[in-house]
């Protein structure tokens, strides 16, 4: 009997969901969170234990975010004291005194780096915005936000864009202004001021008129202070992982403002990638290319099977075509090949070129990747019409 194209995307969403209800989420709590002292832990190792490092400013935010989201996958642990207990951690520990976020500290809460990075400060406002709606706190955590956000402007704002905290540190970068997008549009679904809404249109035009080659359609990964592509090989940079991620938000971004250049440009970086970024053997997403699309980085990490997943999910949901929804089961069969772990919960981080998966702990910073493609995978296949099994 033929399947359809959802229906085949919808048995992969079941999937995925099973996995994070009934392993992955209780793992990362019993031995991903520090119980004695607070805080996430960096890495399990393949046995499912801690493995013991400095905690990282970008890390806390991303599992906040992750127990935030978890009860709209019907996990019935205790998420909300999860997020409570790790909030409060999180922010007496990174948060430093001017409102910005310490990028590493120890495992006690010592501080070990107190510079400030913006790829931090983005986690930071999307952790909060999460975070305030899981624990139904928006009056207690917006102030928090709404002042880093006027600091970031006030700081390191560039044409649109946001250039790291030192103005003179080049070359600038579009990854982490991708995700301060993510975390202004979080806001918004979160009902925060226009200013998240005016931060999120900036960022989005720059996209579309400096980050993204007029010619090709793809969008580089680092820039000379106006903005232009930054000399030499750096300049030239690809990442499929990025197109893809990339291209859900300005899909989002698109069809929200209405703005159909936001909504063309979001599917020609998908296809972009899809057509050169995704390996045929290995069916997955590798790290880089140049810009004339040729190989720059055979090995795939995991996080680019993720946002893979999500962008052929928005646009299968936007354009209703079926294309997408084949695109969305190959993604998904990529991405599960990496959660194939001897203890379930975990995951593979890198592919190597050979096909075989570097024998590594599992990093907590791709469990932000992995819940946010479910969560997307959830919302759309359901509005779809194909519920989840009871």
């Amino acid at each position: 009997m033929f399947a359809s194209p959802l229906y085949e995307a919808a048995r992969r969403r079941d999937a995925l969901v099973t996995w994070a209800v009934e392993h992955a989420f209780p793992l990362w709590w019993d031995a991903g969170y520090d119980h004695a002292r607070d805080g996430f832990h960096e890495k399990l190792d393949k046995t499912g234990q801690p493995v013991d490092l400095p905690r990282r400013a970008r890390v806390q935010p991303r599992q906040i975010y992750a127990y935030a989201t978890a009860h709209t996958l019907g996990w019935e642990g205790p998420a909300g004291s999860i997020v409570h207990r790790a909030l409060d951690a999180y922010l007496a520990r990174h948060r430093r005194a001017d409102g910005l976020f310490r990028t590493l500290v120890a495992a006690d809460g010592g501080v070990l780096d107190d510079s400030s990075d913006l790829y931090d400060q983005a986690f930071a406002l999307f952790a909060l915005a999460h975070a305030s709606r899981a624990l139904n706190k928006r009056a207690e955590l917006e102030p928090v936000a709404t002042a880093l956000r006027d600091l970031l402007i006030g700081r390191c704002g560039r044409q649109g864009g946001f250039a790291l905290l030192d103005p003179d540190a080049l070359p600038l970068q579009s990854n982490p202004n991708m995700h301060l997008l993510e975390a202004s549009l979080a806001w918004e679904e979160a009902g925060g001021d226009m200013r998240w809404t005016t931060m999120a249109d900036g960022i989005a035009e720059l996209a579309l008129s400096r980050l993204i080659d007029p010619v090709t359609g793809a969008l580089r990964e680092f820039f000379d202070a106006s903005w232009h592509p930054a000399p030499g090989e750096a300049g030239r940079i690809v990442e499929p992982g990025h197109q893809f991620e990339w291209a859900w938000l300005l899909l989002r971004w698109g069809r929200a403002r209405g703005r159909a250049d936001g909504t063309r440009a979001g599917l020609r970086l998908l296809e972009i990638a899809e057509t050169y970024g995704v390996d045929p053997i290995r069916g997955v997403a590798f790290n880089s290319l140049l810009d004339d699309f040729s190989i720059h980085d055979h090995t795939a990490r995991l996080w680019p099977q993720t946002e893979r997943l999500k962008a052929a999910l928005l646009a299968a949901e936007i354009t209703g075509e079926e294309q997408y929804w084949t695109q969305a089961a190959k993604a998904a069969d990529g991405l599960s090949l990496y959660l194939n772990t001897p203890v379930k919960g975990l995951w593979w981080d890198r592919l190597s070129p050979d096909s075989t998966f570097v024998d590594e702990p599992a990093p907590a910073s791709s469990f932000y990747h992995i819940i946010c493609a479910i969560v997307e995978f959830d919302r759309v296949v359901t509005e779809a019409g194909i519920k989840r099994p009871a």
